[in-house]
């Protein structure tokens, strides 16, 4: 097998799937080839010299060092492992040596006969053209290497090789990650469509126990990557916060409580009047150190019994449209489920929505809960939330970047990477693999790799060449243990995006402190195999239930169609 861009052999092999479903829609998912990428001067090469350190030495987990071992190990499971057929390219630096020293011995031997068949004098005379023709075989192979070098030129070898890659990453990219627009357009407007009456409808109900306690302020924020246009696969799981509203007399006070980014929700009452904070505290509070603090779970608990009153009235006002429900689990976020009707939408895509409590803390900055972890003090940890200003950035980035940037496809391909090697991958580390690379790390990691270079060299043909720098700055994060969160503390952004004060004057907080070293040492050692082996893993773990399915035409494209064309 030809691996990264110039034909790097392959350091650990891969098992293929037992079963002839995974061997077919692998062989679908890897189908075409594009032509190789362009070189250009903005373009480094691709993983040559990099893939050949990583793979020597049991696929280069960190300096030569062997992953540290574990349970799960990132050991891939399946029936008894199959070796690929291996792809080999002849070497010149090889094969003028080789050929030198052929020449060589047949000269010699051709002297040594003569020589016997002349007797002596022959051979002490035959002596000098031996030594004359091996003196200029070893010099033609000395010149031929020399301008080997001179030239420069990609081998033919790792110029198919580079096509190969190009062309699984392309196929992989349009066959399994790449949305419709049509079918995303409309699943986010009929999410939009359903939320706003569920808002709504929580805010003009008048459940809330009093003036005194929690409320919904009345609208809510897209979020996630399906609004940042880099989500893969279906577009059937949307983020949507509901910002709350705490009452006039109190605000928000947040403090860092931790090294991996975590804040506590202080509560301040306005005009020196602490007794009115006493409903809200009693309430929606816990006492840490002396002081009073929001508790996140106990305002996620409000928050999905006050949905849950608000969703009959919704229920019946939709039901021509679609059906819905609610689902919660202790210390989560509610979903919201849309079931549409077959008459109302055309693309019939069942739809998750997560609608997640948010305390606004003004500049487009909210607080959200983060998941349960423990003790009461775990309880009362809220997380930032930066959506809006990503969503700016992103916008920018748009502005300055070629029309043809492929920094977002990047990103879409590596979390399909990503999600393809989990499947191999067994716990816990597969859980941790999920965690160490989310999402919202693999972006951290993009938009600092844009800042640092011309945007122009992010041009759709330098596709590999960027999507590789990607992966080879993970994997140095990973053995630093150091990824720092893009917006605290950050003094390098453009003056093109403001950031609110609070983010100024933060302090940097690395989000990759919570791992411990021997798992992000095995997760850089699995990520840098996956980009290696990354055209085998296609074919392997590609299947038609994983493949995008095909979406139904809208009817009104259909209709549209049908109708003759006005005179």
């Amino acid at each position: 097998m030809v691996l990264g861009a110039h034909g790097v052999a392959d350091a650990v092999p891969l098992p293929s799937e037992g079963d002839g479903s995974r061997r077919s829609g692998g062989r679908q998912a890897a189908g075409g080839r594009a032509r190789p990428a362009g070189r250009g001067a903005a373009a480094r090469p691709a993983l040559g010299a990099a893939g050949a350190e990583e793979g020597g030495g049991g696929g280069g987990g960190g300096g030569g060092r062997s992953p540290p071992a574990g349970p799960g190990g990132g050991h891939l499971r399946g029936p008894s492992p199959r070796r690929a057929v291996p792809v080999y390219a002849l070497d010149a630096r090889v094969a003028w040596p080789l050929a030198a020293a052929l020449c060589t011995a047949l000269l010699c031997l051709y002297q040594a006969l003569r020589g016997g068949a002349a007797g002596e004098g022959a051979a002490e005379a035959g002596s000098v053209p031996l030594l004359k023709g091996s003196a200029l075989l070893l010099l033609g192979c000395l010149l031929a290497r020399c301008c080997g070098a001179a030239g420069g030129g990609a081998r033919p070898g790792g110029a198919r090789a580079a096509g190969a890659r190009r062309g699984a990453l392309e196929s992989f990219y349009a066959r399994q990650l790449r949305l419709s627009p049509h079918v995303l357009g409309h699943s986010k407007a009929h999410v939009g469509r359903v939320v706003a009456e569920l808002v709504r409808a929580a805010k003009a109900q008048g459940l809330q126990p009093g003036p005194l306690a929690l409320s919904l302020r009345g609208d809510f924020v897209r979020v996630g990557s399906a609004y940042e246009q880099h989500k893969v696969r279906s577009p059937d799981c949307f983020d949507v916060l509901v910002p709350l509203r705490l009452p006039p007399h109190l605000e928000p006070q947040p403090r860092r409580a931790g090294p991996c980014g975590a804040f506590v929700c202080g509560l301040r009452a306005r005009a020196g009047r602490p007794r009115r904070q006493r409903p809200l505290t009693e309430g929606f509070c816990v006492e840490l150190q002396g002081r009073s603090h929001l508790s996140a779970g106990l305002v996620l608990r409000w928050f999905q019994g006050h949905l849950q009153r608000c969703l009959g009235a919704v229920r019946y006002r939709l039901q021509d449209r679609c059906r819905i429900s609610l689902s919660a689990c202790p210390g989560r976020p509610p979903t919201l489920h849309i079931v549409p009707c077959s008459d109302y939408v055309c693309c019939h895509i069942s739809m998750a929505v997560r609608l997640i409590p948010a305390i606004p803390l003004g500049d487009a900055l909210y607080l959200t809960a983060l998941p349960p972890q423990g003790p009461q003090a775990a309880e009362a940890l809220w997380g930032l939330n930066t959506s809006r200003q990503e969503q700016r950035l992103l916008s920018w980035l748009k502005e300055q970047a070629p029309a043809t940037s492929c920094h977002l496809k990047c990103l879409q391909i590596l979390k399909g990477l990503r999600d393809l090697r989990g499947q191999g991958l067994e716990e816990p580390f597969c859980s941790q693999w999920g965690w160490v690379l989310s999402s919202y790390m693999l972006k951290t990691a993009l938009f600092s790799l844009l800042l640092r270079g011309p945007l122009e060299a992010w041009d759709e043909r330098f596709l590999v060449e960027r999507l590789e720098d990607l992966v080879l700055y993970l994997r140095d994060c990973l053995r630093k243990q150091v990824l720092m969160h893009f917006f605290l503390g950050n003094t390098g952004l453009p003056e093109a995006v403001p950031l609110p004060r609070f983010l100024k004057e933060a302090a940097p907080v690395n989000l990759l402190a919570a791992f411990d070293g021997p798992t992000l040492d095995l997760a850089a050692f699995q990520l840098i195999n996956t980009w290696i082996q990354a055209p085998h893993i296609i074919r392997m773990y590609s299947s038609p239930r994983y493949l995008r399915p095909v979406p139904t035409p809208c009817r009104h494209v259909a209709e549209a169609r049908q109708e003759p064309a006005a005179e």
